[in-house]
């Protein structure tokens, strides 16, 4: 029962925020790039504007990102970054996904 106990808990603590695909692949994106603009998010995840921009102000709003806004140029561009905060949240999500992959396995 142990093992269920703590499977059942790894999943409970699964945070919702990150759990939806979209959210989860910007902060994966992020982690792993550092930074991105938002055409780059918008091309690697094939998703409309208005999506993208609606999980950005989400992943935001929860302070999981540090959004910079500068002109290249004569054109203006929006730069992501996870906070540490983000950083942190996503760590955990994975280890708590690891945590469910691995229930069982010796």
């Amino acid at each position: 029962m142990a093992e269920a106990e703590r499977l059942a808990k790894a999943i409970t603590e699964l945070d919702k925020l990150l759990h939806e695909k979209v959210r989860l692949a910007i902060a994966t994106i992020l982690f792993h790039a550092n930074k991105a603009d938002f055409n780059t998010l918008k091309r690697l995840l094939k998703t409309s504007e208005g999506n993208l921009a609606t999980h950005l102000r989400a992943l935001e709003q929860a302070g999981y990102l540090k959004v910079e806004k500068r002109f290249v140029g004569r054109k203006p561009q929006t730069l992501y970054e996870l906070t540490d905060k983000g950083k942190k949240a996503y760590r955990e999500y994975l280890g708590n996904l690891a945590k469910i992959l691995h229930a069982g396995k010796p």
